[in-house]
């Protein structure tokens, strides 16, 4: 007999103690987001645009850590292994989440470790440029491209990176065969660019804000394929090279498993911090585009995306 009571006491205990647990409210404490990139960078500026209104709509600290390397795949390995809680996310973007680990092993698995929350914005790529000689139009570039053969170039902000597999898929369906030229970054672009050493390159209107204000590059088509209010009277792409398409996107993941709750109130304040006004006039200025989703969607769009990349990579033999 004291055998049971002692048993149904700990059983009667052990279930408050649940119900104490279940009833806490999430959260109750700051939430790191992990930017696997250098501070300052682009995906640290999108970061950060959301970081305070999401306090305040959670009522705890977001905490940025930036944890650069391997081309954004440290940072995101940490969040992929961390307690499926909800107070580590990662900001995370179309490199470490969907297309890096097809040009080369990543420590974490895209499906099984990490679980999509929302997208925040999307970023179409852009055909810049030389302010200096350039082509006229969009049509004048594919002309002189295709004439050109490999003695025409197009750099990027390294091997791997959007601006690289973009140059890689408008060479496969434009019929052009511009030789790539990778820098370390976009500084050492720009001075290509000042220096007459290249004669396109693909970035993000974030990213090429600083080219086109220091006079050395300007836009002449946009990979969304239809134009664009991010980038008004901008051409896209696909009015010349049918079915082009390169639009990367930012946004948030959790380690594999949330409570469905938690998961829940996470996507709501993503989705309230970036309608807010002035977030959103924030992201239209430096060129992207606000755009939330539904985790479902996020994780089709990664689908699509490796879909997408995928015969490119194979094909240039892409590989970081």
């Amino acid at each position: 007999m004291n055998k049971l009571l002692a048993t149904g006491l700990g059983l009667a205990l052990g279930t408050s103690a649940l119900l104490a647990q279940a009833a806490e409210p999430f959260p109750t404490k700051p939430i790191r987001m992990i930017v696997p990139y250098p501070a300052g960078g682009s995906t640290d500026q999108l970061a950060r645009a959301i970081q305070q209104p999401m306090s305040d709509i959670l009522g705890q600290p977001i905490i940025v850590e930036n944890k650069p390397g391997a081309g954004g795949t440290l940072g995101t390995d940490a969040a992929a292994k961390s307690p499926a809680d909800g107070y580590t996310l990662v900001f995370g973007n179309t490199g470490p989440n969907a297309v890096v680990s097809l040009m080369r092993k990543v420590p974490y698995d895209l499906v099984t470790d990490l679980q999509p929350i929302s997208t925040v914005v999307t970023v179409p790529m852009v055909l810049a440029v030389p302010t200096e000689g350039g082509p006229a139009d969009l049509k004048a570039f594919l002309a002189q491209a295709r004439a050109k053969g490999n003695a025409w170039n197009f750099g990027s902000v390294g091997v791997g990176s959007a601006s690289h597999l973009t140059g890689a898929y408008l060479n496969e369906l434009a019929g052009t065969a511009m030789e790539h030229v990778p820098y370390n970054g976009g500084a050492p672009m720009i001075t290509a660019f000042g220096g007459g050493q290249l004669q396109a390159a693909f970035v993000t209107g974030l990213d090429g804000a600083a080219m086109v204000r220091a006079g050395k590059v300007r836009y002449i088509g946009v990979g969304t394929p239809q134009r664009t209010d991010v980038l008004p009277g901008l051409p896209a792409i696909a009015e010349q090279v049918p079915g082009f398409k390169s639009v990367v996107w930012f946004g948030v993941l959790a380690p594999k498993g949330l409570p469905p709750e938690v998961a829940a109130k996470l996507h709501a304040a993503i989705v309230q911090a970036v309608n807010k006004p002035d977030v959103r006039k924030l992201f239209l200025d430096r060129n992207v585009e606000p755009h939330t989703s539904t985790p479902e969607e996020l994780a089709q769009l990664i689908k699509a995306e490796r879909d997408q990349w995928s015969p490119i990579i194979k094909k240039y033999k892409i590989e970081m």
